[in-house]
C-alpha cells in the first residue's frame, strides 16, 4: 500500500516538474495565459469572456431618455 502511494506521488511530482520546464528553466518564464482575454485572435475579433462583456453591458445605459420617450408616444399612438 505504502509503495503504491509513494509511486503516485512521485508520478505527480515527475509530471508537474515536466509541466513547469519553461517556467523553472527559463531565466524569466511564466505560465502562458490561458483566459480568453489573453488570446490575440480572440481580442481580435472582439471575443472576450463573459465576466468582460457582462461588465461593459451593465456600465451602458440601457436607452436614452428621448429613446424611452419616442417609445413610449409612439406606442399611444
Amino acid at each position: 500500500m505504502l509503495e503504491t502511494v509513494l509511486l503516485a506521488l512521485l508520478i505527480v511530482a515527475i509530471s508537474l516538474l515536466l509541466l513547469g520546464v519553461k517556467v523553472f528553466f527559463t531565466k524569466n518564464g511564466k505560465f502562458p495565459n490561458e483566459h480568453v482575454s489573453g488570446n490575440e485572435a480572440l481580442r481580435a475579433k472582439g471575443i472576450g469572456c463573459a465576466q468582460s462583456q457582462d461588465r461593459e453591458a451593465r456600465e451602458k445605459p440601457r436607452f436614452s431618455i428621448e429613446a424611452f420617450d419616442k417609445a413610449l408616444n409612439d406606442s399611444m399612438n
